[in-house]
């Protein structure tokens, strides 16, 4: 493994030692010195981390219970909804920065900036990168686990049959495009091994527009986070890149609406040799070069179009934990989330699920310098950028989904595609 930047929905409940596992419904309600901690996603090397290691450490360490719970992402927040609104919700619950505000807006969170403050000012600068993407209006609520974005990976070898140089890769979105031409085989003008893949599934297809929005010098909303600023010159053309990639004679994808970010490391494309690039999360490249050492997968600096001033990606601090305002254990709570976020297990959460670590500190550790991947993702930190974080986000998200998937299905320009969520956004923006 080398990188070029320096040369249906499921709910698994698992259970602390000592404390016998029950429904969801009644993790609201804990034993005296007992909480119950819901986590974001069903990844089983999290899981198992957490709920083995983790997780009955703490327990042993300050005697204390804890039912941890992971849910599917797709049905976090429906349960989460269902749960407060039966006064049954977790003590601390987990979720993305970009849902923040929606719980801050609802009066579901304990403000957390006390807390911080308490952390100390080395542990405070140590997490100075992952703490903006937690606050709503200079208030801590969330506390990040882990830093996040996605790069493009891409298959050496496949670069050198090509004629093209591994070691010199595409700088722009254009020569991204030039470079995938190549790499793209068709079978009776089909698409049978796409040269380059970005995410087009319902989130991915808004992160992968934000991303080329970005890129192209354009924004999402204004700096104040009250007007619509996607529905612009940028806008259309990003918009317009992104269904060049998918259709017409230059198309360089398939698999247009699949979510292969997700899928098993033995399916993945580059794995597979169903895809020559990639855009994917640290987690999956770490895992696909583990598991494929021989496949020489390398890791791309994140792009800009021709003229912009930067390339930009969709990240910043990932998924973190949060506690419930009505929880009778708000002072348990805060010392579950600060033993995760500690130096020592931080890494190991970090390390174990192959992300992006939240502290500065951790650059300096063989975690991260002995893995060129975790390099390759440090070194482009500057060029991530999170979601807004506004209140009615996640219903702006996907309604930008929902028109970016007609543009991508050719059911409507680029321009009318945007005008139409530009004006359901601001709807939403406007109560």
């Amino acid at each position: 493994m080398k990188t070029t930047w320096a040369a249906g929905a499921a709910l698994v409940l698992l259970t602390g030692c000592g404390l016998s596992g029950g429904p969801a419904q009644d993790a609201g309600k804990p034993a005296d010195n007992a909480i119950a901690v819901w986590f974001p996603g069903t990844n089983q090397t999290e899981i198992d981390l957490v709920t083995k290691t983790i997780a009955p450490r703490f327990e042993k360490e300050t005697g204390a219970k804890v039912t941890v719970t992971f849910l599917d992402w797709p049905d976090l927040s429906t349960k989460l909804n269902a749960a407060f609104a039966a006064g049954t919700a977790p003590d601390v619950f987990g979720h993305g920065p970009a849902a923040v505000a929606d719980f801050v807006t609802n009066d579901r969170l304990e403000p957390l900036t006390s807390y911080v403050a308490g952390l100390g000012a080395q542990d405070r600068d140590d997490l100075a990168n992952a703490l903006p993407g937690g606050q709503v209006n200079g208030t801590q609520y969330l506390m990040p686990l882990s830093m996040q974005g996605n790069l493009i990976a891409y298959r050496a070898g496949d670069f050198t049959k090509a004629g093209l140089d591994p070691g010199k890769p595409p700088a722009t979105w254009e020569e991204v495009k030039e470079a995938a031409k190549k790499l793209t085989k068709r079978e009776g003008g089909k698409i049978t091994h796409a040269g380059l893949l970005l995410p087009s599934h319902p989130i991915g297809r808004q992160q992968t527009f934000a991303s080329l929005l970005g890129s192209a010098g354009g924004e999402q909303l204004s700096a104040d986070g009250k007007s619509v600023a996607f529905d612009s010159p940028a806008g259309v053309k990003a918009l317009d890149y992104f269904v060049s990639v998918y259709q017409g004679p230059d198309a360089v994808a398939n698999q247009l609406g699949a979510n292969y970010q997700d899928l098993p490391t033995a399916q993945q494309p580059l794995v597979t040799g169903d895809a020559s690039m990639a855009v994917m999360a640290p987690q999956t490249v770490q895992q696909v070069v583990k598991a494929n050492p021989d496949l020489d997968v390398w890791v791309m600096p994140v792009p800009k179009f021709e003229g912009a001033p930067e390339g930009v990606a969709v990240g910043g601090a990932g998924p973190g934990l949060m506690i419930n305002k009505d929880s009778r254990q708000k002072e348990l709570a805060w010392k579950f989330i600060s033993y995760m976020i500690s130096q020592p297990t931080s890494l190991e959460y970090t390390q174990g699920i192959g992300a992006i670590p939240a502290r500065v500190s951790a650059a300096g550790t063989a975690y991260v310098k002995d893995s060129p991947v975790i390099q390759a993702f440090v070194g482009q930190a500057a060029h991530f950028r999170p979601n807004p974080n506004v209140p009615g986000w996640t219903q702006i998200r996907d309604t930008m989904a929902k028109h970016l998937e007609r543009a991508l299905n050719k059911k409507t320009d680029s321009a009318q595609a945007l005008q139409e969520a530009a004006a359901e956004v601001k709807k939403i923006l406007n109560g």
